[in-house]
């Protein structure tokens, strides 16, 4: 019986010991696995990428045709005074270019601020192939949908839509890191959904992912890239108050800068309390006098 027993514990302890070898085993393959996928992109999105090229500056000299048809370059769009919102694309894109295009028509109908105004948006196609004729037609169908589903008018000079020789586009992407590639076999061209942000001289601000923008990274964007220029005082205090953050794409509290905020508010608060208490006592003592001096006269001492 004893035999039996110890046998069955042997089994036992062989089966537990064999099961963690598994285990163990598929955990070693999963985790290979896992960061294969992570560091081991396809071919086919090879190169599709943003490089961010935070601080640098896009050349003057690149030529675009924009869609009237004038060749221009971008250094006669800066110096303006105005932050640049940047997208790269195309406008016979099947997909994603659309959806980028609509995701910034519908944040931009959201903001206060008025393109031409208080900003200016270019978008230059990467591929060679398309004519100014053709993002004409592109503008006029985003003219229209703000004309139907904005709440203020749209200037039609705020947004301009560009094409360009291969060099010239291609330069304008290595500048702000826009890694994108045409692929033959569907022709058309892979690449990231990534909207970028100038300072009114050209210097890359900050880059936004995806295809939606919320109304207050955008204004927060722009705020940022015109240094404070635009914007209420409001704006400015939201600005002091939230940071970019990388992980989750998007403007952040900053806790630090919100402590500070709150520590000079409440100095302020402490500083007008005191000042309305020393004007009280102030006005008490010279209305003391003001009786004094008016009242009855005081009777000597016998």
């Amino acid at each position: 019986m004893q035999i039996s027993k110890n046998i069955s514990g042997s089994i036992q302890n062989t089966a537990l010991a064999f099961g963690v070898l598994i285990a163990a085993t598929c955990g070693l393959f999963a985790n290979s696995f896992a960061q294969r996928a992570l560091t081991e992109a396809p071919e086919e999105l090879s190169g599709i990428d943003v490089i961010e090229h935070l601080g640098e500056y896009v050349p003057e000299d690149i030529k675009i045709v924009n869609e009237a048809g004038d060749t221009v370059t971008l250094g006669s769009m800066l110096h303006q005074e105005k932050p640049i919102i940047l997208t790269l694309g195309y406008f016979e894109c099947p997909m994603l270019c659309n959806l980028v295009f609509n995701g910034l028509s519908r944040s931009v109908a959201q903001l206060k601020w008025n393109a031409a105004t208080e900003f200016d948006m270019l978008t230059v196609s990467i591929n060679p192939k398309e004519t100014p004729e053709l993002a004409l037609a592109k503008k006029n169908n985003y003219l229209k949908e703000f004309e139907e589903n904005a709440q203020k008018p749209f200037d039609p000079a705020g947004w301009t839509f560009a094409v360009a020789e291969v060099d010239q586009s291609q330069a304008l992407a290595d500048a702000v890191g826009f890694g994108y590639r045409y692929d033959s076999s569907t022709q058309t061209y892979a690449h990231p959904a990534v909207t970028i942000i100038l300072t009114p001289e050209g210097m890359v601000s900050r880059y936004l992912y995806g295809i939606d923008h919320t109304r207050q990274n955008l204004r927060l964007a722009l705020l940022e890239a015109s240094a404070g220029k635009y914007g209420t005082t409001v704006d400015k205090l939201i600005l002091y108050c939230f940071h970019y953050d990388p992980d989750s794409k998007g403007y952040v509290l900053f806790a630090t800068n919100v402590m500070k905020l709150g520590g000079v508010m409440m100095v302020l608060a402490f500083a007008f309390f005191f000042g309305v208490m020393w004007v009280r006592r102030r006005s008490k003592q010279s209305n003391s006098e003001n009786v004094g001096s008016k009242g009855t006269p005081i009777a000597p001492l016998s």
